[in-house]
């Protein structure tokens, strides 16, 4: 069973996109409700966004599976991401929108959370980190990009619209504030808004695999969805938007890199 799909690249560089996938298992889906079913807390085609990753050297993963199956950016333990705030769940049972994921009596027990974690979660965090530790070994240090996006406005999560570009490091843990800095800086002149450990300050990716002591630097970002796409279902790729907003993520990425290489 292939849970994830890889590019191997040689620059020191990875990106991550753990909720892309839309392939719910048949035995699942047909316990989860319609809303289960239509996925649409997915972080649609943001892959696609990264279409340069080979032009670059990078390596990419990509999820197949939902998040509704499993969400690969949350603790295997199920501990809350962002304590004290609305959370789902590393198996999760309602959307964004607080409707039930599941029919009365179909959610997972624990034998099958636990199940899920061994089927889904492991492989791809098993893929995560033995490419950041052979790129490490080959450049001396490393770049994790975990690309995700959202919807513009989450009132469960946020008040208000999220600004467009949503810089994640654990609150300044998980990368080097100079690396920090010159992305951000290409985020401010991009035209488009941004916030560097707002709402979102990245996921367990980010904090788990950022170690910046050791030659490991981790960035999310967050894209609010309303650059890119249509944010009402069948939730549409807007190319045009696509286009446009593509090669600031770029730059971020490329500003980035030139600090890991030392440029």
């Amino acid at each position: 069973m292939v849970v994830y799909d890889f590019l191997q690249g040689t620059a020191p560089l990875l990106i991550s996109c753990p909720h892309v996938g839309t392939v719910v298992p048949e035995e699942i889906a047909g316990r989860m409700t319609s809303d289960g079913r239509s996925v649409a807390d997915t972080d649609w085609n943001v892959h696609r966004l990264y279409s340069f990753a080979a032009d670059i050297g990078a390596s990419l993963i990509t999820a197949r599976y939902a998040r509704y199956v499993i969400d690969l950016n949350r603790s295997p333990e199920g501990q809350a991401l962002y304590p004290g705030a609305s959370n789902t769940e590393l198996c999760p049972t309602t959307t964004f929108g607080e409707r039930p994921i599941y029919r009365d009596g179909g959610a997972p027990n624990e034998a099958e959370i636990a199940e899920r974690r061994m089927l889904y979660w492991e492989p791809y965090h098993d893929q995560v980190a033995a490419t950041l530790q052979t790129l490490k070994q080959r450049h001396g240090r490393v770049l994790l990009w975990d690309g995700h996006s959202i919807q513009s406005q989450v009132p469960r999560f946020f008040d208000g619209k999220l600004p467009d570009f949503n810089i994640g490091t654990g609150g300044g843990t998980t990368a080097d504030p100079a690396l920090v800095e010159k992305v951000a800086a290409v985020a401010k002149d991009s035209g488009y808004s941004h916030v560097v450990d707002g709402r979102f300050k990245g996921g367990y990716i980010t904090r788990t695999y950022g170690k910046p002591a050791e030659g490991v630097h981790a960035v999310q970002l967050e894209l609010s969805q309303i650059t890119y796409m249509y944010e009402g279902a069948p939730f549409g790729f807007r190319e045009e938007l696509a286009d446009q907003v593509r090669p600031a993520i770029r730059a971020m990425l490329e500003a980035a890199l030139g600090w890991v290489r030392n440029d």
